[in-house]
Formats: C-alpha cells, sequence, structure tokens
C-alpha cells in the first residue's frame, strides 16, 4: 500500500471539520481554507474532502438537499435537516441501534450500519411560523 503525503491543507481541512458543529459544504469549507491558504483551489478542497470521507476519517453526508455536507465528529450520531432555513444539526437522542435488529427479522443478508436523517423545522424556524 502507497503512503500518503503529509499536506498542510488536508490536515487544516480536517482541523476546521472537527472544530465545526454546522456541518458545511464544500463551498463553505472552500472559504474558510482561503482565510488560511489564499492559493487553495476549490477541486483542491473536493480532492482532500473526498480523499478523507474515502478514509473514514470524516463524514459525508447526503441529507437530501442536493448538495454534500461534511461532519469531522465521528461518533455514532443522527442529524436534523431542516426543511426551511436548510441547517444540518446533530441531534441529540438515544441510541437507535437496534433498528438493525429490527430490520434484520425480515431481511436473510447482513445489515452492518444504517444511516437516518430526520427532517423537519428547527427550532428557529419552528418559532418563526
Amino acid at each position: 500500500m502507497r503512503a500518503t503525503r503529509y499536506s498542510k491543507q488536508r490536515e487544516a481541512i480536517k482541523q476546521y471539520l472537527r472544530l465545526s458543529k454546522d456541518h458545511p459544504t464544500a463551498e463553505t469549507v472552500y472559504q474558510s481554507m482561503l482565510l488560511q491558504f489564499s492559493n487553495i483551489s476549490l477541486g483542491t478542497v473536493y480532492r482532500n474532502l473526498n480523499f478523507l470521507a474515502d478514509r473514514g476519517e470524516i463524514l459525508r453526508l447526503n441529507v437530501g438537499d442536493g448538495t454534500e455536507h461534511y461532519d469531522g465528529y465521528l461518533a455514532p450520531h443522527h442529524h436534523f435537516y431542516c426543511r426551511a432555513c436548510h441547517r444540518v444539526m446533530d441531534l441529540e437522542m438515544d441510541s437507535i441501534n437496534h433498528i438493525n435488529y429490527i430490520a434484520s427479522a425480515g431481511f436473510d443478508g447482513i445489515i452492518e450500519e444504517h444511516v437516518i436523517y430526520f427532517q423537519g423545522l428547527c427550532p428557529n424556524c419552528k418559532n418563526q411560523s
């Protein structure tokens, strides 16, 4: 297996995602990285995001809004997508890992994981309506 070269830009992207709670898009990550690396390209940001996601160092989220969001928090957790303001948030809740067992009851294969995105109105949008 080929060794991966160290990249300051990749490390900065990973650190930004670890500290971010808003599940940014590639464009948002790019705008933030421009503050540190004035010559970074959007393509470089995309390549590094895909590299990190493919290696399991960050999460790639497809919440149904037509764009990918990224998350640096790797512990098992669920996400909420607000259909009004389009924010993606971590959802504080008890584990529902037993859903794998329930789904396996009528399935002859092996279920290893699940992805669930909750959708609706976030507290801010709920209070505005």
